[in-house]
């Protein structure tokens, strides 16, 4: 992240390896934002930059709040998988992917925590 304001959060950067080059579009122009499903924060984390994975997200945002980035918002992640919104395909390219740790409903899908919440509104 650039451009920071005082109040702005920071991230943490752990580089995920599974990431390329926008098509088509040279910057995003939407957010797209996913619970990750898995048990813990740490185990998302990891996944998103395991090779054998091939996802990825932009950010990752804890339950602490604590934000990662893994991949630079001029490259593409690979978090939306095959898809369109509205017509348009490839929304991989098109946008910034947000991972937010949350186990989702096969695992009871608690609550997000205020500061996470905060935290994903700040970025």
């Amino acid at each position: 992240m650039s451009g920071f304001l005082p109040d702005e959060p920071r991230a943490e950067v752990r580089v995920s390896p599974n990431f390329g080059p926008r098509r088509e579009t040279p910057r995003p122009d939407m957010i797209v934002l996913h619970y990750t499903g898995m048990a813990t924060g740490a185990g998302a984390e990891a996944w998103l930059c395991d090779p054998a994975s091939e996802v990825s997200s932009h950010y990752l945002v804890h339950e602490n709040g604590h934000i990662v980035q893994m991949v630079r918002e001029s490259d593409r992640a690979w978090h939306a998988g095959k898809s369109s919104w509205f017509g348009r395909a490839d929304i991989n390219s098109c946008s910034v992917g947000i991972e937010i740790v949350n186990p989702g409903h096969s695992l009871g899908y608690p609550g997000f925590p205020r500061r996470q919440i905060d935290a994903v509104v700040g970025l």
